[in-house]
């Protein structure tokens, strides 16, 4: 399956629904320019929801690390919802977690929005 990215709003969130494997190349780039998008419209807040990808290499962590930076130096906030057991492995040995914040509920993550 090809990486895909959808995107929904929920408020003043955005959310980026992504699909497939985040890897190396072709996922890297679904996941930036998903990104880049929003934040040349605006958004500000930004989760993505890793429910349906069905892997991450470093490239695609490192490229979500670069999406929050992008984001952040615009005053905005990046998050991540449905990690799966891979990616918080990642999250926790590349010390990531000091960045991207990581929720198991969708509800609880737009609300921390609200909350920041």
């Amino acid at each position: 399956m090809l990486p895909q990215a959808a995107v929904r709003h929920a408020g003043p969130v955005a959310i980026v629904d992504l699909a497939g494997r985040i890897t190396m190349g072709e996922g890297c780039g679904v996941v930036r320019n998903a990104v880049r998008e929003l934040v040349d419209s605006g958004a500000r807040n930004i989760l993505l929801n890793l429910q349906a990808v069905s892997y991450v290499d470093s490239a695609g962590l490192g490229e979500m690390a670069g999406s929050y930076v992008t984001v952040a130096r615009l005053g905005g906030q990046l998050k991540l919802v449905h990690s799966h057991a891979r990616v918080d492995n990642l999250l926790q040995v590349t010390k990531l977690y000091a960045l991207l914040v990581a929720f198991n509920d969708e509800a609880e993550a737009l609300r921390s929005f609200d909350a920041a």
